[in-house]
């Protein structure tokens, strides 16, 4: 383990670098979540070399993580896509525009990761056998990335891109994103919402009622069964 300020570096050869700090940052001392991240994130990182290995042509920056996350098994990454209110709205990028997304910043990242991996599961349904396999074998004896991709999938990269997306508008709908729980977070601002009105509207009634009124102080009893008093 390498001190650095991202969680795992794949641009070397020989080795996978994984941050300590980062994964101490995200995921605390607790050593099983720790354990179970570092797994996470070899097989995610092993898949990467694997194809880098297997693939002498160059492709996307979203196939490439993509298939990490489709390799690794990390289909928790699709919840994401439940709560995620632009993919809800539609608002989906296109490919290109995944790669971008894939650069940003930390907190649109888990969102592109499981994007990427939605559009590689989505070239394996593409292809009669729902596998990856033959895309795979096209691109390890040096076919072009689209080239590859329309023999399998019998689709131009464009049309793929396009038949993509609209199969995540139908799937990540308005009714999905409710029932994974987002109903409940518009159901909670809206009664934290009506409360502080009613709070506000109640302020003068409740400084009106408070008006004119003073309450006299409490005459202190002698009591019976004090001795000091005197009987």
């Amino acid at each position: 383990l390498q001190v650095a300020d991202t969680v795992a570096r794949d641009n070397y050869h020989d080795r996978i670098i994984i941050f300590r700090d980062t994964l101490l940052r995200d995921f605390g001392d607790d050593p099983d979540e720790l354990r179970a991240q570092v797994t996470r994130t070899v097989r995610h990182e092993l898949a990467h070399l694997a194809l880098h290995e297997a693939v002498p042509v160059r492709v996307p920056l979203w196939f490439d993580e993509g298939y990490a996350t489709w390799a690794a098994g990390e289909w928790e990454r699709f919840a994401v896509l439940e709560l995620n209110l632009a993919v809800v709205r539609g608002a989906v990028p296109d490919l290109r525009g995944l790669d971008g997304a894939l650069r940003a910043s930390a907190s649109t990242a888990d969102a592109a990761y499981a994007l990427a991996g939605s559009a590689v599961t989505e070239l394996a349904r593409r292809n009669p056998t729902h596998q990856l396999d033959p895309l795979l074998s096209l691109l390890s004896r040096g076919e072009n990335f689209e080239t590859a991709v329309q023999r399998t999938t019998g689709l131009s990269l464009a049309q793929f891109d396009r038949e993509w997306r609209r199969s995540l508008r139908q799937r990540y709908s308005l009714a999905t994103w409710v029932l994974a729980g987002g109903g409940w977070a518009v159901l909670t601002l809206v009664l934290w919402i009506l409360l502080r009105r009613r709070r506000a509207a109640d302020r003068p009634r409740r400084a009106a009622l408070d008006e004119g009124w003073e309450i006299p102080p409490e005459d202190v009893a002698t009591s019976e069964l004090d001795p000091t008093q005197e009987r």
